[in-house]
């Protein structure tokens, strides 16, 4: 992975830290061409990744950068599901509505049939088509690694289903060709549960900063678990929803030699400029 990645967040109104940024961003980027320009910017700055949830908006992204050899260096990591839509759909279709119009094929006149009992029996075949279903706006664009949404990989951690980490796990990497990774705001119980599971050295992205927001266990025991550089560790909520300056943010975790990649976001040239800066300065890269 390279070592910025850049993330969405700010794209769809989320702001952790404050509801009038988030209402100021969902106006911004109501407009689809907003976000490619912002996206035109980190490329600019030297960055290549984007990594991004499965919003229906991302897929205006996806038919731009798909087959443009301006973007033939620019790779995508999709994260999935995005919650809010399935949540939506719910509400709005029922959970049978639902499966009928995100699965593909004849599955929901079987699923119908069956009703839960199909659920029961044959759960992961149905994940797998969910996942080939949310994956196809990103046909014919480099998606190396693809993520599983802290909100699913979280739920399933706590209620102890590792054999649907285990499914995604395994879809991911041989039907889609790709490195199955998994967000999360507890690292030292994922990866003690991934590698029980049989899964070594997983990709992971967990929240790292300096005040251990969003990092359950605390901070102590994430940098014990950092040092011993048992995963691909990429940093996430680094700044703490802005309660930490960029400088002394960057500074600290570019200091963990464990973490491997940094993801922030960012919607001006000028933030996102000076966070890049800040991460090659801090990493021993030359600026």
């Amino acid at each position: 992975m390279d070592r910025v990645l850049f993330g969405d967040n700010q794209f769809f109104g989320v702001n952790h830290a404050s509801d009038e940024k988030s209402r100021a961003q969902t106006i911004r980027f109501q407009d689809n061409k907003a976000i490619m320009d912002v996206l035109d910017i980190a490329i600019d700055e030297g960055i290549n990744t984007f990594m991004c949830t499965t919003h229906d908006r991302i897929e205006y992204i996806c038919d731009i950068v798909r087959g443009n050899p301006k973007y033939q260096d620019f790779k995508i990591y999709p994260c999935m599901p995005y919650a809010h839509k399935y949540a939506n759909a719910v509400t709005e279709l029922g959970i049978l509505g639902t499966v009928k119009h995100f699965v593909p094929g004849n599955v929901f006149s079987t699923f119908a049939k069956g009703g839960f009992a199909f659920v029961k029996k044959d759960f992961a075949s149905l994940v797998k088509l969910m996942i080939d279903a949310e994956l196809k706006m990103f046909r014919g664009i480099n998606t190396p690694v693809i993520w599983m949404q802290n909100v699913i990989t979280d739920l399933l951690l706590g209620l102890g289903m590792v054999d649907f980490l285990k499914v995604f796990y395994d879809h991911i990497k041989e039907k889609h060709e790709a490195e199955p990774g998994f967000i999360t705001m507890n690292l030292p119980l994922l990866l003690d549960t991934l590698e029980k599971a049989g899964i070594k050295n997983p990709t992971i992205c967990a929240s790292i900063n300096s005040i251990g927001f969003r990092m359950s266990g605390g901070k102590e025991r994430y940098e014990e678990v950092i040092a011993q550089k048992r995963c691909n560790l990429v940093a996430m909520q680094v700044l703490a929803a802005g309660a930490i300056p960029p400088k002394e943010a960057f500074q600290y975790v570019c200091g963990l030699s464990g973490v491997d990649s940094i993801l922030f976001g960012a919607s001006s040239r000028g933030n996102i400029r000076q966070s890049k800066q800040l991460i090659d300065s801090f990493s021993g890269t030359p600026v």
